[in-house]
């Protein structure tokens, strides 16, 4: 039986109809968010007789609790509730009858679309276009119930005729055009109605599929929609809590901050985290379908169940006691504001693992907080969650699920142990270092740094934590940062690439009166002034703060950002062991490379004598290659593990110097263009490569992480499928790999 039935119907029966409150708005949608250049787009392609997509209404059976946005006199129960189609409806409504639409922000604001009948042409209305003759400023007009179209043409040609001649073929045209936009009431919308037999759930479902094709529906705006069906109390809340958290509070509590402005979608987020532990919003479709987050399996009677979850989740998320506890973990780790914020993903994220301890493993607040601003500086620096956000954190939730008190709290900082090697803060921060992008997680990091650090501003007694205060704001930042090269006498010497002269490792944050007396001066002339008024003691802590090389301002540019990014990391890696104080001692320590050649291979564990020579021949080999990453892929798509290169398969250390690469840096960095290219770029934050010292020789040691989804290694021509099992890597084929990684990689 057809759930549906296809109508035509022109605009003018449909304006008529919400007038006298036939057609309706459920609380399917939220408020009208188009952009007038959409509205314009819109009449645009009505004028133009262009296909402009259909409406999707719903019989209500004459029920109430829909909200019209009809304001005639004779308003009834709606018959019919729009489900798909709300901004194209609006738009027509609101520019047709001249009235005002409710915008995001809570404020009223009429439409005026302007229109020139000689080109044809449709545009927002703006002071310039009201002021030109050419354009009627405001169509709406011409569907007033006291418009005369003779006097309406006369008015408007006699204006025109005042700033340019007028042809007769001209005249003509004008008055065609004038006729054809007041006739586009008669242009026909194909409607879909669906029966009043169809339920709540059915529409959504509809709503989806209609949705997946061609211009997908944003996920985060449909989640809200679908709250509106079944929980709409809930969704009340998130849009309540994040409205209140975009405007100070005036003495009383609220959820305004200086970090985030948080979206309904971004808490509906915190609250699948707490309550599913998912991190992808889908799991909320699934949920409020009863399906079972783990299992995949439909079970409507489960339903309750996930709304208890949910309800109980969301009460914890919207806490403001919570909300602003959690926050204050940011300022434990050196942070201040939005400005200093790179990825808001690690702040929900991190919120969500600050609940499940305080929640799910009644750890101590104060405990707690410690544990999340160190995690929270780890991922901010080294943007964990900046791509592939859902899936990275899905990977961490599954790591500190079912775990106890005391193990939570070490997993956290193990997490943060295996990202943060010897290797990240020698080679990896350094390099990161290496860039002109004004808002990059690692000069935030660095600032954040100097914060923990109570390092002063350069030059000045002041403390950078007492000058970064988001909350005051004057006619000019207190704090600015400033080029330690100028720019105009690096361009004097030649460079002119923004991109060199603005490289993060040539500012340093100044008290702004000192900024402006520096001016343009090159450094061998204004530093040595200023470095003459500190003392001995005074010299070294703000330059050893401050990253800066002795006698710094002597230096080549180019050999100056060389040695201050990589004082700039140590400086990073101080606070941050700072931060961590004790802390260090309860997380569980890795396995050294002694432990784990003691261990033998195992599951976990394998030996490479080397990665790209063959020790028989002596000569490099592909095969020894496909050796190593057969095993890096193998680790990816089952537990993960740790390869060691430079052991032999009996676990005597060989070192790696056979492999004869130059330095330690080549040879990582060959083994990282290996996994980018033969297994993929997306694997590489799950590939965690450094060197160790063993028995006199260097190790490369290798350790993996699960990997997201499915690793297939590159062999010519072939994409090839490994897992680790027991002691050794095995391929997969056909069917076997198709169930495996059902198995493995299910949502």
């Amino acid at each position: 039986m057809a759930i549906f039935t296809t109508s035509n119907v022109p605009i003018s029966s449909l304006i008529e109809d919400i007038d006298m409150g036939k057609i309706g708005l459920p609380e399917l949608q939220r408020p009208f968010v188009w952009p007038n250049v959409n509205v314009r787009d819109l009449f645009d392609s009505l004028y133009r007789g262009y296909p402009a997509g259909f409406l999707l209404f719903w019989k209500t059976g004459a029920e109430g609790g829909l909200k019209s946005i009809g304001t005639g006199p004779k308003q009834s129960v709606p018959e019919l509730a729009i489900v798909d189609g709300q901004q194209r409806l609006t738009s027509l409504y609101a520019v047709v009858k001249g009235m005002e639409v409710l915008r995001s922000n809570f404020k009223k604001e009429r439409i005026q679309i302007a229109f020139n009948p000689l080109s044809g042409r449709f545009d927002v209305a703006d002071a310039a276009i009201k002021k030109d003759r050419a354009f009627i400023p405001d169509i709406s007009v011409l569907w007033t119930p006291d418009f005369k179209a003779g006097a309406f043409r006369k008015a408007f040609l006699s204006q025109l005729k005042e700033i340019r001649e007028i042809s007769d073929d001209e005249e003509a045209a004008i008055e065609d055009a004038i006729d054809h936009l007041r006739n586009l009431p008669n242009y026909n919308f194909v409607a879909l109605t669906l029966a009043s037999s169809v339920d709540e759930e059915t529409i959504a479902e509809v709503f989806v599929r209609i949705n997946g094709k061609g211009k997908a529906l944003n996920q985060a705006d449909f989640i809200m929609t679908l709250m509106s069906v079944f929980w709409d109390e809930g969704r009340v809340e998130l849009e309540n809590f994040s409205l209140q958290a975009t405007v100070p509070s005036e003495g009383q509590a609220s959820p305004f901050n200086h970090f985030i402005k948080p979206s309904p979608d971004q808490m509906l987020r915190a609250t699948v985290g707490l309550a599913l532990k998912r991190a992808r919003l889908a799991n909320v479709y699934g949920a409020l379908r009863g399906k079972d987050a783990a299992t995949g399996v439909d079970n409507p009677d489960k339903r309750e169940g996930q709304f208890a979850l949910m309800r109980e989740a969301q009460s914890a998320v919207l806490n403001l006691a919570n909300w602003h506890h959690f926050l204050d973990a940011l300022k434990l780790a050196g942070y201040r504001g939005q400005k200093m914020v790179s990825s808001e993903a690690a702040i929900i994220f991190s919120y969500v693992l600050y609940l499940i301890g305080i929640r799910d493993y009644g750890i101590d607040r104060t405990r707690m907080r410690q544990a999340i601003a160190e995690f929270y500086f780890m991922s901010a620096m080294t943007g964990r969650y900046t791509s592939s956000p859902e899936t990275r954190f899905e990977a961490d939730l599954a790591q500190v699920r079912d775990l106890g008190i005391e193990s939570f709290i070490a997993k956290l900082r193990e997490m943060c142990d295996t990202t943060l090697t010897n290797d990240y803060w020698e080679i990896t921060l350094p390099s990161q270092l290496a860039t002109s992008a004004s808002r990059s997680p690692t000069l935030f990091a660095y600032q954040a740094s100097l914060i923990m650090l109570d390092a002063p501003a350069l030059f000045s007694p002041l403390k950078l934590a007492a000058m970064i205060d988001p909350a005051i704001k004057g006619s000019k930042a207190s704090l600015e940062q400033h080029h330690l090269f100028p720019r105009a006498y690096l361009e004097g010497q030649g460079i002119t690439d923004l991109k060199q002269i603005n490289q993060i490792a040539n500012f340093a944050p100044v008290e702004w009166p000192e900024n402006i007396k520096i001016g343009k001066q090159p450094p061998a002339e204004y530093v040595p002034a200023l470095d003459a008024q500190m003392t001995a003691s005074e010299r070294e802590r703000v330059y050893s703060l401050h990253a800066l090389p002795h006698l710094w301002w002597e230096l080549p540019y180019d050999q100056f950002l060389v040695e201050r990014r990589l004082r700039m990391a140590q400086v990073v890696r101080r606070a941050w062991e700072q931060l961590r104080g004790d802390a260090a001692i309860d997380a569980v320590a890795p396995p050294s490379v002694a432990e784990l050649i003691a261990g033998g291979e195992t599951g976990a564990v394998e030996f490479k004598s080397t990665l790209r020579i063959n020790l028989h021949t002596g000569q490099p080999d592909e095969k020894m290659h496909l050796s190593a990453l057969k095993t890096i892929a193998g680790f990816l798509n089952a537990k993960g593990g740790t390869l060691l290169i430079g052991v032999a398969d009996d676990g005597e250390v060989l070192g790696i110097g056979a492999d004869g690469f130059p330095n330690e840096d080549k040879m990582g960095l060959h083994l990282v263009n290996l996994i980018k290219d033969r297994i993929g770029e997306v694997f590489l934050p799950y590939v965690h490569p450094h060197f160790e010292d063993q028995e006199d020789e260097r190790v490369l040691m290798v350790r993996c992480e699960p990997g997201p989804k499915a690793a297939f290694l590159k062999d010519g021509k072939e994409q090839r499928f490994f897992v680790r099992g027991g002691n050794a890597t095995t391929e997969l084929s056909g069917a076997g790999t198709t169930d495996y990684i059902n198995h493995r990689f299910k949502p």
